[in-house]
């Protein structure tokens, strides 16, 4: 048969409209819980959170920080290879720490993987739910070929640390967790914690406007405090940005940071495309939008489940959080199986089972990459808190 260029055009239309949204990558020992290993989505892959574990699922290098972070990373670039991807193109890495005191030993055996244009990174302190980890990674990167572009304002030093401020890819940028810093000549800047969030945004702004964006532009954003007790002046500070558009979905935790001197911890995620906030029937909250639709892209909110009804009861306040995310999804035309990654919060790691029965069933099978660490949330009821990013069909 022979075909002329329009016809070679439409095929390839009619292929790419018959590719699943949502592509599940299986490699390594079998998960622990109801998640894939990774998703790939559109032109981005989510990597779930990994561990140093062997082809039985046993953790190596027990009580030796660098061994286990080789590993990690070893086991993470094999999911990169079968999903299309290297190590090359990792735009975001997210790093949970067991101990503050094995950042530096961490960092020392990270770097060795990364020696030019390392991918964004943000690192907290938090526990994990295998007893001899130490250190747990997260990761987003895009497929061989695919524009990765570190991104670095005129007149800012390189970091101390082995990590990009941030990467842009298509109409995606990802930035690093962003501490009190001076970024041209990377001094600390201390004050309270008003202060230290200023400063933080303001310094997310010039990233931003050197990739052509603005606040505005912001769809997804973590902050880590490690005293909750300033959640609120922070609040007051964050949202003084986002005056101008809805603000961005937001989950916010209480960690460690590496550095003790910092009161908080902001990492973002921004986009060219056209942004719609997701209301989905609840009360405008001017610090978090229940949803943000970008493209084909919806970045959900870490949403909890604490009502009078769930007090002290892991299981209910999962599936009353998941019920809520699940209207979520519906107002921004998507449901459980669009989802491509997870972030789960747990109080108490060992409340891990329960949650995993409740999340198992709310997705069923096809399951996205997901992180679960133990942290301490802002409501004071709170068990669990949730996070998700999907892709619209």
């Amino acid at each position: 048969m022979l075909y002329t260029s329009t016809t070679f055009v439409c095929a390839l239309i009619v292929v790419a409209m018959q590719m699943p949204a949502k592509q599940i990558v299986n490699a390594g020992p079998a998960p622990v819980g109801p998640y894939s290993p990774a998703v790939k989505a559109g032109s981005l892959i989510y990597l779930s959170g990994t561990l140093a574990q062997d082809a039985a699922g046993a953790i190596v290098g027990k009580g030796d920080i660098a061994a286990q972070t080789r590993r990690v990373i070893e086991r993470m670039h094999e999911i990169l290879t079968l999903s299309g991807s290297s190590l090359e193109q990792v735009v975001a890495v997210t790093v949970y720490l067991r101990n503050a005191g094995d950042f530096a030993a961490m960092n020392d055996a990270y770097k060795a993987h990364w020696p030019l244009n390392p991918p964004t990174r943000t690192t907290v302190i938090a526990n994990l739910v295998l007893p001899d980890a130490l250190v747990e990674m997260s990761m987003i990167a895009v497929p061989l070929g695919a524009e990765r572009t570190v991104i670095h304002p005129a007149g800012w030093m390189r970091s101390p640390n082995p990590y990009s401020y941030a990467i842009r890819s298509g109409e995606m940028l990802f930035l690093s967790g962003l501490v009190s810093r001076n970024g041209r000549d990377n001094s600390v800047v201390t004050g309270d914690i008003t202060k230290q969030t200023r400063v933080v945004m303001d310094n997310a702004g010039e990233l931003l406007e050197a990739a052509g964006m603005t606040h505005a532009n912001v769809v997804s954003a973590r902050v880590f405090l490690p005293d909750a007790s300033v959640f609120q002046q922070m609040n007051e500070a964050y949202r003084s940005y986002f005056s101008s558009a809805p603000p961005p979905a937001r989950a916010t935790v209480k960690v460690g940071l590496a550095g003790s001197q910092y009161a908080v911890e902001i990492t973002m995620v921004a986009s060219s495309a056209p942004r719609e906030a997701i209301g989905a029937g609840r009360p405008a909250n001017p610090n978090l939008s229940p949803a943000i639709r970008a493209g084909r892209m919806v970045y959900v909110s870490g949403m909890l489940g604490n009502t009078p009804e769930t007090k002290s009861d892991t299981a209910a306040q999962t599936r009353e959080t998941l019920a809520r995310i699940g209207t979520t999804l519906a107002a921004a035309g998507c449901s459980p199986s669009d989802v491509v990654d997870g972030l789960v919060y747990l109080t108490d790691i060992r409340d891990f089972a329960a949650m995993n029965e409740q999340y198992r069933g709310f997705f069923g099978r096809d399951f996205p990459a997901r992180t679960t660490v133990q942290a301490g949330l802002v409501a004071p009821d709170g068990l669990v808190e949730i996070m998700l990013t999907a892709v619209t069909p």
